[in-house]
């Protein structure tokens, strides 16, 4: 840490902070790859892609489903997702 008076970020610090909020807004939302490279005619059959699972989100998929079927109103929810056996 910084002592008394001395700054947080540098100027080298700030400058790679902004980089990467221009990489980041460059980027495609979904997959993160760059936006330029995804929209080129080009490279149409340049990705592949696996399909994985996600075994967290799919806890929760399953307690919103459960809640679903009994009738319960699913609007608002936010599913908290916690590993069996740790502290939640």
């Amino acid at each position: 840490m910084p002592g008394p008076g001395e700054p947080l970020w540098l100027p080298e610090d700030r400058w790679w902070a902004l980089a990467l909020l221009e990489v980041e807004a460059r980027a495609c939302r979904d997959c993160g790859h760059p936006s330029t490279d995804t929209t080129d005619p080009a490279g149409e059959y340049a990705y592949d892609a696996e399909v994985v699972r996600c075994h967290a989100c799919a806890a929760g998929h399953r307690r919103v489903t459960a809640l679903q079927e009994q009738g319960a109103s699913t609007a608002g929810l936010q599913v908290h997702i916690y590993r069996k056996g740790a502290a939640s």
